[in-house]
């Protein structure tokens, strides 16, 4: 490919990832924001292992909407990923990374609440550090099930792995931001749209970081003309 259709595939999959991240990422915070209400301001141990369950259980709805509209890109340059292979890759890496991320918060609440004593509110700065550490870890387990459908249609398919962490330790932080910034506001609206507008600022971000890798992998090569391996 040359300069323009790299620019193009750049461009396609940045709107991609902005639009999918909005869809995908803001109807699974409506529904774990309606979990918390529900189930895990119980307080109770129980309450709190069904809430991460639900929790992580609602990431399907981000990793099938971002793998949809990835795959929607992705199959020009590499016709031999399946649509479905993709899909799913891109579920199970979000149903994990959901899992892992709501975890350390959830059980710091329950140690709280059975000792009676309220969590310290670290400063934002920490907070923004906290967040760039767990996005490098939680892209690295996005990008591995999708990583194991790419590899059997790309020669050096390993980069989409430090590619997804790079994006998400940007990404991440944003969306701390991004809450901080909405929980100031005491309207519903307010909320809503910054909320949105965020999460597509935050999905141009990250498809824009491991898009890099994606334009990298797609540059012609005779080994992408065939399949290299089954998954």
């Amino acid at each position: 490919m040359n300069t323009q259709d790299n620019t193009a595939l750049w461009l396609r999959w940045v709107g991609a990832n902005s639009l999918a991240e909005a869809v995908g990422l803001g109807l699974t915070f409506a529904l774990d924001v309606l979990i918390i209400w529900q189930v895990m301001e119980a307080g109770s141990a129980w309450a709190s292992l069904v809430g991460i369950l639900l929790m992580s259980a609602t990431g399907a709805i981000e990793g099938g909407v971002v793998g949809w509209l990835q795959w929607l890109v992705l199959r020009r340059p590499f016709p031999h990923i399946a649509r479905r292979a993709w899909i799913r890759a891109t579920i199970i890496g979000a149903v994990v990374a959901w899992f892992l991320g709501s975890l350390p918060s959830t059980l710091m609440d329950m140690e709280a609440a059975e000792t009676d004593t309220a969590v310290a509110e670290p400063s934002l700065a920490t907070v923004l550090l906290l967040a760039a550490g767990m996005g490098l870890v939680l892209g690295m387990v996005l990008a591995l099930p999708q990583w194991r459908v790419l590899r059997t249609a790309v020669p050096h398919a390993w980069v989409w792995l430090p590619a997804n962490a790079a994006a998400w330790g940007v990404g991440m932080p944003i969306i701390f931001v991004l809450i901080d910034v909405a929980q100031r506001s005491s309207s519903t609206a307010v909320i809503i749209v910054t909320i949105l507008i965020g999460l597509f600022i935050t999905g141009a971000v990250v498809g824009a970081v491991h898009g890099l890798a994606l334009v990298w992998l797609a540059r012609p090569s005779p080994a992408r003309l065939r399949p290299l391996r089954s998954a």
